[in-house]
């Protein structure tokens, strides 16, 4: 399978790359910078130099795909004015460009807590929650086949391979190790689609949650 992911070079996307090469995937990561190329390369994936908060249409980056996935975020030194052009506003570029290039599957990375009143102390924080929200919302009306991934908060843990993955789940913390076996689970079940779920550290090895939320 061909896919595209926009975020590239973020933790969660350079723990994915080797997982998807490994199993036969043709994996292009869309970066920002040069200097990240390299570490793309070293992880089985082909970079391509594309700023999606800067770019309006980024088609030709994301290429010819069987999949799409949004893995990039502002990051959590970062404003709330990059929260939206970047975790709302690159998620619906990818949206357009899945539609532009002819690409159905579209998975996002989300969040937990971007479902019904969004509410914050943080005010940074809320704002990116409501970014998130409303990336989510428009990929629901895009008409593309999505899954939607909400983990809890992501740690640099080593992996455990064990989740707690449903609809809702309690909040709770998870590796980004774990998340991006996930998502490796959720691109080799075409099942998924459709689907939107939360997923925290848990008891329940990671193909049997996935397997289980698609069936």
């Amino acid at each position: 399978m061909d896919i595209s992911i926009v975020g590239g070079h973020g933790s969660i996307a350079m723990l994915l790359h080797p997982i998807l090469t490994e199993e036969g995937h043709q994996v292009r990561g869309l970066i920002r910078k040069e200097e990240q190329a390299e570490d793309l390369r070293k992880a089985g994936a082909e970079p391509v130099i594309c700023d999606v908060e800067k770019q309006d249409n980024i088609a030709e980056a994301v290429g010819e795909a069987d999949l799409v996935i949004f893995a990039a975020g502002a990051g959590p030194g970062s404003g709330a004015a990059r929260k939206w052009t970047v975790d709302r506003d690159g998620a619906i570029k990818l949206i357009d460009a899945a539609k532009t290039n002819g690409i159905n599957r579209y998975v996002m990375i989300s969040a937990m807590g971007t479902t019904g009143e969004i509410s914050h102390e943080n005010e940074v924080f809320e704002t990116y929650l409501k970014a998130k929200a409303e990336a989510d919302d428009a990929l629901r009306n895009s008409g593309l086949d999505y899954t939607i991934v909400k983990p809890g908060r992501l740690t640099d843990e080593e992996a455990t391979g064990r989740v707690r993955l449903a609809p809702g789940v309690p909040r709770g913390e998870i590796p980004r190790a774990d998340v991006a076996t996930v998502l490796a689970e959720v691109i080799n079940n075409p099942d998924t689609s459709g689907l939107e779920f939360e997923v925290t550290s848990g008891e329940q090895p990671i193909t049997e949650a996935v397997r289980e939320i698609a069936s």
